[in-house]
C-alpha cells in the first residue's frame, strides 16, 4: 500500500515551498507569523555557510512530482526572506508536501541559534572601551564570549534541564586538566566545600569515618563556607593563624595545633595564592589526617614539591572549586569536588545526588542491570534500588546549561591564568615603589605560581583603611576585604565551638588593615594603572 501523504492546507515549519511566481526554486520554512512565512534558501553543499542534508532527511518525498529537479543538498541559513503565505504553494507539488524531517531541522534551527547567539554578544555585550573617573574596575566580573552564548543556547535547546551530556562532558575535562581521576559538578563552591566535609563524615570510610567533636584544622581569615560546614557537621574547628604577605596559615602553627581529636586539614588557597602544600601536606601524612583544599579562589594556580609543579586542587584527598561569575572560570553558579579515590567519589556522588546508594545519572536507569536484586537488611528484598539511600544528602546537581556555559570556559582557562599574572605583575610594578613603607604589597608562597583571584594590600598601622575605601570607591573603582577577616568574630560565631590554640593577631591585623583591589582578566592596562596611580596618589597625600 502506499504510503500516505499528510494533506498540508497550511504550511508549517519544515515544509519545502516555493513562491507561485517562481516555481523552480525551493525555500524552506522556518517560522510562520499570521500571513507571512519566513523561508531559507537551498543552496549547493560547497556554498560558505550551507548546512547539509541528505535524501533520508526528507519527508513524503512522493509528494514531489515526476520531473521536479533535484532538491539542492544543503540550506543556506544565512539567507533569510519573507513570503506571503497566500504566494506558498509546495515545492514541485504532486500530492500533499514534502518536508525536512525533524532531526534536519534541529539542525538547521541551531546553525540559526549559534549565528544569532554570536550576534547577540557583538552587538550587546562585547568590553566597551575604558575611561577614567567614569567606567567602573569592578575587583571581578565574568569574561565571556560568543562561544558560551552559543553553548548555552544548544544546551536550553536540548531542554534537558538537569544535568547532561555537557555536564558528564565538562567533568572529564575538568578532571583532565587538573590531573585527577574524577571530577563532579555541583551548583556551587559553598556545596562543594559542604559534600567535601559531608563525605569525611560517611560510613563507608569506617575507622577513617569522622565524627562530632572530632577536630579540623583551618584558618579563621577567609571566606565563611569553608568554616561553615565544619561547624555544620559538628567538628571543631581549630583556627591558626595567618600572616601578610603571602597571606596563608603559618606552616608550623599546623603541625604544632595537631592534637588526638585531630582527623583534618581543611584550608583554601587565599586569593589564588596557594599555602605551604609541602608543609601541611607532610602534616597530614605523618598524622593519618584528611587533607582537602578549599581551590575556589584558586584555579590555575600551581605548587611545586620535590621539582614536580601541580595545580591546586590536585594534593588533597579532596579539592572543591567554585565557578561563580566572580571567579576564575563561571559558569554563573557553580562549583566542583575532585579526587582519586573511587570510594571518596562514590560517597560524594551519593551525597550530592539525594543520598541515593544508585549511581545511575538523571535520565538514565539499571545501569548496574541489577535494579532489582539488591538486598539490604531492613528493606524487602529486590527493592528498587533508585530508591535505595545510603546516606543523608542533599541535591546539588548543576543544570546541563551551566555546563555549557563552564565547558567554552575551560578553553579560556590558561588565557585567563595569563592574563591574571599580568596584572599581578603590573600593580607589583606600579606600586613596588611604596612596598614596606605605607603599604604591604602581596608575595607568592615559595615554590608556587599564583592564579592570583585579586591583589591584596595592607596599610601600616597607624593608616585608616576606611578613608582610602571610600576615596577609591569615589574614583569608581572596586574594593573587598580578606571576606570575613576573622570568622571567630562575626555574629553567626558567637557560642560556636572552637580552638585558637596559638593566637589570631595576624588575622586580627588583616581585619583591620587589609583590603584588595581587582586584577580579574576583564581589565585592561588602562583601568589597572588607574587603580595603581589612586593608591599611590592617595597614600602620598596621607
Amino acid at each position: 500500500m502506499p504510503r500516505r501523504v499528510r494533506d498540508y492546507s497550511m504550511h508549517t515549519i519544515g515544509d519545502i515551498v516555493c513562491a507561485a511566481e517562481s516555481p523552480e526554486t525551493p525555500l524552506l520554512v522556518l517560522e510562520t507569523a499570521g500571513t507571512t512565512l519566513r523561508v531559507a534558501a537551498f543552496c549547493g553543499a560547497a556554498a560558505e555557510g550551507a548546512l547539509p542534508f541528505g535524501p533520508e532527511d526528507i519527508e513524503a518525498p512522493e509528494a514531489l512530482a515526476a520531473g521536479t529537479p533535484q532538491l539542492p543538498e544543503a540550506v543556506d541559513t544565512w539567507s533569510i526572506s519573507r513570503l506571503a503565505a497566500v504566494r506558498a504553494q509546495a515545492w514541485g507539488c504532486a500530492q500533499g508536501c514534502a518536508r525536512l524531517g525533524g532531526s534536519a531541522m534541529d539542525r538547521v534551527l541551531r546553525r540559526m541559534g549559534r549565528q544569532t547567539s554570536r550576534a547577540h554578544y557583538a552587538a550587546v555585550h562585547a568590553p566597551r572601551p575604558f575611561e577614567p573617573g567614569v567606567s567602573a574596575v569592578p575587583v571581578s566580573g565574568k569574561c565571556w564570549g560568543a562561544e558560551e552564548m552559543e553553548n548555552l543556547t544548544e544546551a536550553s535547546l536540548d531542554f534537558w534541564l538537569t544535568a547532561g551530556r555537557f555536564c558528564e562532558a565538562f567533568e572529564k575535562r575538568f578532571a583532565a586538566i587538573l590531573g585527577r581521576k574524577h571530577a563532579l559538578a555541583v551548583n556551587s563552591g559553598s556545596s562543594a566545600n559542604l559534600l567535601a566535609m559531608s563525605a569525611l563524615a560517611s560510613p563507608l570510610l569506617k575507622e577513617r569515618q569522622m565524627r562530632p567533636g572530632d577536630e579540623v584544622i583551618t584558618v579563621a581569615a577567609g571566606f565563611p563556607t569553608t568554616v561553615a560546614p565544619i561547624v555544620q557537621m559538628g567538628f571543631v574547628p581549630v583556627f591558626v593563624d595567618v600572616t601578610a604577605p603571602t597571606y596563608n596559615a603559618v606552616a608550623e602553627q599546623v603541625a604544632e595545633a595537631v592534637s588526638p581529636k585531630t582527623k583534618a586539614i581543611f584550608m583554601a588557597h587565599t586569593l589564588g595564592n596557594p599555602f605551604d602544600l609541602a608543609a601541611v601536606k607532610a602534616v597530614a601524612e605523618r598524622h593519618g589526617l584528611w587533607l582537602v583544599e578549599d581551590s575556589c579562589d584558586a584555579l590555575g594556580s600551581t605548587y611545586a614539591i620535590n621539582g614536580g609543579s601541580r595545580m591546586c586542587g590536585a594534593f588533597g584527598d579532596l579539592a572543591t572549586f567554585s565557578f561563580y561569575p566572580a571567579h576564575h572560570i563561571t559558569m554563573g553558579e557553580g562549583g566542583a569536588v575532585v579526587c582519586d579515590n573511587p570510594l571518596l567519589r562514590k560517597i560524594v556522588l551519593s551525597l550530592r545526588d539525594w543520598g541515593r546508594d544508585c549511581w545511575c545519572p538523571p535520565g538514565k536507569d539499571d545501569t548496574c542491570s541489577h535494579r532489582y536484586e539488591w538486598k539490604f537488611p531492613l528493606l524487602p528484598a529486590g527493592y528498587d534500588h533508585k530508591y535505595v539511600y545510603s546516606h543523608l544528602g542533599y541535591n546539588l546537581k548543576i543544570s546541563d546549561m551551566q555546563a555549557a556555559v563552564g565547558l567554552a570556559q575551560l578553553d579560556r582557562l590558561e588565557g585567563f591564568t595569563a592574563r591574571r599574572r599580568k596584572n599581578f605583575s603590573l600593580l607589583q610594578k606600579a606600586l613596588g615603589p611604596l612596598d614596606g613603607k605605607k603599604i604591604l604589597l602581596p608575595q607568592a608562597t615559595p615554590n608556587s605560581a599564583p592564579s592570583w583571584f585579586g591583589y591584596l594590600l595592607t596599610l601600616a598601622p597607624g593608616i585608616s583603611r576606611q578613608p582610602l575605601l571610600e576615596f577609591l570607591n569615589s574614583r569608581h573603582i572596586g574594593t573587598r576585604l580578606l571576606f570575613a577577616g576573622n570568622m571567630t568574630k562575626q555574629p553567626c560565631f558567637e557560642n560556636v565551638r572552637y580552638r585558637a590554640p596559638f593566637g589570631l593577631d595576624g588575622t586580627d591585623a588583616i581585619m583591620e588593615r587589609t583590603f584588595w583591589v581587582g586584577l580579574y582578566p576583564g581589565l585592561s592596562e588602562d583601568q589597572i594603572a588607574y587603580t595603581a596611580e589612586s593608591i599611590s596618589g592617595w597614600l602620598a597625600a596621607c
